[in-house]
């Protein structure tokens, strides 16, 4: 890795003259990849900056140069230009400036690595990274590879899935009822999936082919292996990554079937939680408009362009992530977004919170827009007007006020205790906010309604913080202060009282003062005769335990206990019958999900992850749940039990279903509850898992710091999110 200096900047032997100034400060932020500066410039005398720019902008030779409408701000009359001599673009009316890479990363949204690499990918040249093996060097060749034929695979199906729209009348007949034109339907690529199973096998005549699996669009029988289509008789809706490759397809029905969307699984190209479905076709429109609307739903980024909102993105059936609202970032510094006035959009809203809060810095805007319970975007601007939806879209919620709505839920602000616990709420979600203007207007903000001064309230919560937070992990050069020393074991549970060996009295923690004549009053062999023990025994002068649990005393002998029924006699405990052994919360996971499996549809990829990385025989089930909901919606728990007869998972299933705890009860939404606490702790027990290991790697990684406060800030939304259901599993 070059030495940091002049036209250096962590790893990237680049000068900030040729990047933008938001990709420069992306590049800034990649520590970990050493580029030389030599592969740098042999990698920009080989692209040409007219060719990139072109595949995005319009250009026209002007001169020497060749000059474009601004892809970074609106215009009529052209002011971008592009210099084949000099290779680098300027926009005289915004001061947009800098290389191919520059312009990768400021229009295509990419960090700098991957633009980099895209690059260098177009004129076959290899990124050099010094610090990796041959052999992994060789795997992440091979990963590529299978990564561009995949998507080759899944660019073919959509070819397909366009071609079927034009005969598909009922798909177009739905498709005028929203109002999208044609213009619209091209733009994001729509198609329609036939009824048939094996609708594919035309398409691809090696139907058999495992790529057509692995990319998601055939599914395998695992009772029979027979293959069969996952997407069939839906309108299919493409989802692109930011380079406008096809990674996957989301796929709605046209009446009330479940369920309504049917995603992609997770492949090799794509991630739930890290993709935007809207984004490749949104970029233009989020700089033109200033802000990012992210919504619930494919339809309603496709009827939202046609009204004229081109700026709408949605989530792909998860929750919003981290990885969503910063990828977001890359091409605006406004997000807002928008929900369903009910129950379910507020609990978005607080998942979509806990996502945004660590990137809300200063310079950022977040808002959170609720309409009206009984209108989604499209019904709501169709009734109103786009006007109205604008207006409505700049007086939406900020983010600052949300984080105090969402801290004084339940909280009664007119009493003390209401005010106490609405602090107690805001400490976690504040501590997620990075450190700025913002972060110190809103401590003051939450005191006021406190009735604190912010200084004391800053105080309450430091040693709040330092009371709560997870223990260090014990090393040999930190013992317990209980625990017995190096190399010595611990004494056997009924060992003697050290001064049975000669030791003192001092030495068993108690004062010094001789030792207490044993056996005390009113002791006899049998035990106390009272029935209870005598004051001060078994404890040292200060009232502590002194590990004392009876004297082996002369008559006794050595292999006879003090206590029992049977004095003097060999102590023979009752033989134990056997021990239930009581469920694990991933067994309790399984049991409501296969109760209810309509429970599926609320999964988290993250849920999702944890469960099915939790015992081999408990992912297989849940990875069977999961292709089961996904082919035919949700079955009750009698379907299931048929369709599992000869397969891996029947016994675990049958035994889950059939045990003391099996067939849960209470009302639909108690049992919501139940399960999102379940899986909360399923999640933050694998968070301090994750945590130890990060600690442990500290040493060796620089890049663990990072990840142990992000690991440390997801646990703490965990544990605000348990503190706000209103039961707990």
């Amino acid at each position: 890795m070059p030495v940091l200096g002049t036209g250096f900047f962590f790893g990237y032997s680049i000068s900030p003259q040729t990047l933008t100034a938001r990709s420069f400060a992306q590049a800034r932020q990649n520590t970990q990849v050493a580029i030389p500066q030599s592969f740098i410039q042999e990698l920009l005398s080989r692209v040409d900056v007219v060719d990139i720019v072109g595949r995005y902008v319009q250009l026209k030779k002007g001169g020497a140069n060749f000059m474009g409408l601004c892809p970074f701000h609106g215009e009529k009359s052209p002011s971008f230009t592009v210099s084949p001599s000099k290779q680098f673009f300027h926009c005289f009316g915004c001061g947009k400036n800098g290389n191919a890479i520059g312009f990768l990363m400021e229009h295509a949204g990419m960090g700098f690595v991957e633009a980099v690499q895209d690059l260098a990918n177009q004129v076959g040249l290899q990124v050099p990274q010094d610090d990796i093996s041959p052999a992994e060097r060789e795997r992440q060749a091979q990963q590529k590879q299978k990564q561009a034929t995949l998507t080759d695979v899944l660019e073919k199906a959509g070819d397909s899935y366009r071609k079927q729209l034009k005969t598909a009348q009922h798909a177009i007949d739905y498709l005028k009822k929203r109002g999208v034109s044609g213009e619209v339907c091209k733009r994001f690529g729509l198609g329609y999936a036939p009824a048939g199973w094996h609708g594919l096998a035309s398409v691809f005549p090696e139907y058999d082919n495992p790529q057509l699996e692995e990319s998601g669009l055939v599914i395998v029988s695992e009772e029979d292996k027979r293959r069969y289509d996952r997407f069939r008789d839906r309108l299919m809706f493409p989802i692109r990554n930011v380079k406008g490759e096809c990674i996957g397809f989301g796929g709605r029905v046209f009446g009330d079937e479940k369920p309504k969307y049917l995603n992609s699984p997770e492949t090799p190209v794509f991630h739930k939680g890290r993709e935007l479905y809207g984004l490749f076709e949104a970029r233009q429109a989020l700089r033109d408009m200033g802000y990012a609307l992210v919504t619930e739903g494919y339809m309603d980024v496709v009827a939202l362009a046609q009204l004229g909102f081109a700026n709408a993105v949605a989530t792909l059936g998860t929750a919003c992530t981290p990885d969503h609202v910063q990828k977001l970032f890359r091409f605006t510094e406004a997000v807002v977004f928008s929900f369903d006035g009910d129950g379910a959009g507020r609990r978005a809203a607080r998942k979509a919170l806990d996502a945004a809060l660590p990137l809300a810095t200063d310079t950022r805007s977040i808002k959170f827009l609720f309409l009206p319970a009984e209108h989604d975007p499209d019904s709501f601007i169709r009734e109103f007007g786009s006007e109205a939806f604008a207006r409505y879209v700049g007086d939406a919620t900020p983010l600052s006020r949300f984080l105090i709505e969402a801290a004084s839920d339940g909280c009664d602000l007119g009493q003390t205790e209401g005010r106490a616990h609405m602090a107690s709420n805001a400490r976690p979600l504040w501590s997620l906010l990075p450190d700025g203007v913002l972060k110190r207007q809103l401590l003051s903000e939450i005191a006021a309604l406190a009735q604190l001064d912010s200084r004391d309230l800053s105080e309450i919560w430091a040693k709040e913080a330092a009371r709560t937070a997870p223990a260090r992990p014990r090393t040999a050069a930190t013992p317990a202060h209980d625990a017995p020393p190096l190399g010595e074991q611990p004494p056997a549970w009924d060992a003697p009282p050290a001064w049975e060996h000669g030791g003192s009295w001092s030495d068993m923690g108690g004062l010094s003062a001789p030792a207490p004549d044993y056996p005390p009053s009113g002791y006899s062999q049998g035990g106390f005769s009272n029935h209870s023990a005598p004051q001060g025994a078994g404890q040292n002068a200060y009232g502590q335990s002194s590990g004392w649990r009876g004297n082996r005393q002369q008559g006794f002998g050595r292999d006879k206990k003090p206590w029992g029924r049977n004095k003097g006699s060999e102590w023979n405990p009752p033989p134990l019958g056997p021990r239930v052994t009581p469920g694990t919360r991933t067994d309790q996971a399984a049991r409501l999900l296969m109760a209810h499996m309509e429970f599926m549809e609320e999964l988290t990829h993250e849920d999702f992850d944890a469960l099915t990385h939790s015992t081999e025989a408990h992912g297989a089930l849940f990875r069977w749940l999961e292709a089961q909901f996904t082919e035919s919606g949700p079955r009750s728990w009698a379907v299931l039990r048929e369709q599992l007869k000869g397969l891996p998972q029947q016994p675990l299933a049958e035994k889950l279903m059939n045990s003391v705890h099996a067939q849960p009860e209470g009302e639909l939404d108690e049992l919501r509850v139940e399960l999102r606490g379940v899986l909360n702790r399923i999640l933050i027990e694998h968070i301090k898992q994750q945590i130890t290991q990060t600690i442990q790697s500290m040493s060796t990684d620089p890049s663990a710091t990072q990840r142990l406060r992000d690991l440390y800030a997801r646990q703490q939304t965990l544990d605000q999110q348990m503190r706000n259901l209103p039961s707990s599993s």
